[in-house]
């Protein structure tokens, strides 16, 4: 019974997940799927497993197991995907395309507003395509930083990009 009146509050921690959220998407309600929750409230964390999806609005987070941590004021201040192939999505705004992740680890740091794909590491943005080891993703200011080796990175994986050209 506990458990079940704290998970209003797991919600409302999920609500400001958005990446780079759509006017609606911190309105939407969070839908999460998974076969197992353990919720450890002092702690403040959230461990989801066995097949994740977590959606609000237009983003998109999934994996094996996803974990989602809160800071001492109780606000969302990580959330870590980690899978075969973890995936993060989320429409910026209505003109610009979807933003597409993946990884092996994927961890959204939420105050730095800022992405880490590790490990076969992939992002689409538009016709736009970056992979390597490590991709860090700086949601603000679109910046993207590529490695080949990096913590986390089983093996040396060459960065690679394709960028289409301007219309």
């Amino acid at each position: 019974m506990m458990r079940t009146a704290r998970l209003p509050l797991l919600a409302l921690a999920l609500a400001s997940l958005p990446v780079l959220a759509l006017e609606g998407d911190a309105e939407a309600p969070v839908e999460v799927t998974a076969d197992q929750l353990d919720l450890n409230d002092r702690a403040g964390t959230a461990i989801y497993t066995g097949d994740v999806d977590i959606r609000q609005g237009s983003l998109q987070l999934t994996g094996e197991r996803v974990e989602i941590q809160r800071n001492e004021t109780g606000e969302l201040s990580r959330a870590i995907a980690t899978g075969e192939r973890a995936y993060i999505e989320q429409q910026p705004s209505p003109e610009e395309p979807v933003v597409r992740g993946w990884g092996r680890t994927i961890r959204y740091h939420v105050s730095e507003r800022r992405v880490e794909l590790i490990d076969r590491a992939e992002l689409h943005q538009g016709g736009d395509t970056f992979d390597g080891g490590y991709l860090e993703y700086f949601l603000d200011r679109r910046e993207v930083q590529a490695r080949s080796e990096a913590e986390g990175v089983d093996e040396r994986q060459r960065v690679r990009m394709t960028l289409q050209p301007e219309q």
